[in-house]
């Protein structure tokens, strides 16, 4: 995808899975960055990590589930946060772009609508993520600038799959698998789909990894009064967010990320893609939050 794999061939001050320089290197407490599942709101995930470039912050670890493995896989690969928009943005102003490679991805047929046993809609995640995903992305985690952690959900385990090791795009595709969107994906023997049924804020599996976890949750609802019946996707959709809202509800009751930081994305829906520009605009504010919270800690 001309789009995504143009701009960006190495990061800077090193190269795609070599050691970052000793400038890189964390010279206090160790940070490590959790991102949450949530669709289109996941591009918030973005100005928190800008953030921390511009406070010279480099995370020791990071995190992700379904868009949070999605960005996280790009900026572990060494792509700075300012980048990354830049990319996401160039990226989805393209719809015709972007709907071709979605249409090239489809594995559903027109005539599973007759035959009732298919989904005319649904997409090959992997051949989806080959295309969309930039260059820089190494193929392994061990290839990686910064250690990733992505989590998918085990379908017949019907429990977490946490990958940090192998194969980065499969475990991605796996993590960002929709149900009713995006087909499970067999993986390292399992067969896999969204990590947002399990763990959407996964930032548990980095308590032992630094001395300070900042999670960023895009899970909440809708803002405003209720809007009459939504349609089937819609109501699909925003289902899985409220399961994905509770899940983190009872997370956070069992201990807490060090820092919480909730973008105000709550407007938007999970296919908002092509409101990006809107969604990182409403989102600004959250870099400002992040840069307070962090030198309090800090200090």
């Amino acid at each position: 995808m001309d789009t995504l794999h143009h701009t960006f061939q190495s990061p800077p001050g090193g190269t795609a899975g070599g050691e970052p320089p000793a400038e890189h290197r964390p010279a206090g407490p160790r940070i490590a960055v959790a991102l949450g599942s949530g669709g289109a709101r996941g591009l918030a995930h973005i100005l928190v990590l800008e953030a921390l470039d511009e406070m010279g912050l480099r995370p020791v670890a990071i995190a992700g589930t379904s868009i949070g493995a999605l960005v996280g896989a790009v900026y572990a690969s060494g792509v700075p946060a300012r980048e990354v928009r830049h990319l996401a943005t160039s990226y989805l102003r393209n719809r015709g772009e972007v709907m071709g490679q979605l249409l090239a991805a489809r594995v559903g047929r027109i005539a599973d609508l007759f035959s009732g046993r298919g989904n005319p809609v649904l997409i090959d995640g992997e051949t989806f993520v080959e295309a969309m995903l930039p260059q820089v992305v190494p193929d392994t985690f061990e290839q990686l600038q910064i250690p990733l952690k992505v989590v998918a959900t085990n379908y017949w385990a019907r429990g977490e799959a946490v990958f940090e090791h192998g194969a980065v795009r499969p475990a991605v595709a796996a993590s960002i698998a929709i149900p009713g969107l995006i087909r499970p994906v067999a993986h390292a023997g399992r067969v896999l789909v969204d990590g947002g049924a399990v763990n959407p804020l996964p930032f548990d599996l980095l308590r032992n990894a630094a001395d300070l976890v900042l999670a960023v949750d895009i899970t909440g609802g809708p803002s405003g009064e209720a809007r009459g019946v939504p349609g089937a996707f819609e109501a699909m959709f925003a289902t899985l967010q409220i399961m994905a809202s509770t899940i983190v509800g009872e997370k956070l009751k069992s201990g807490a990320p060090d820092i919480l930081i909730r973008p105000n994305v709550d407007a938007f829906r999970v296919l908002d893609f092509f409101r990006a520009t809107a969604i990182l605009k409403a989102a600004e504010p959250v870099k400002d939050e992040v840069k307070r919270r962090l030198e309090a800690a800090l200090t």
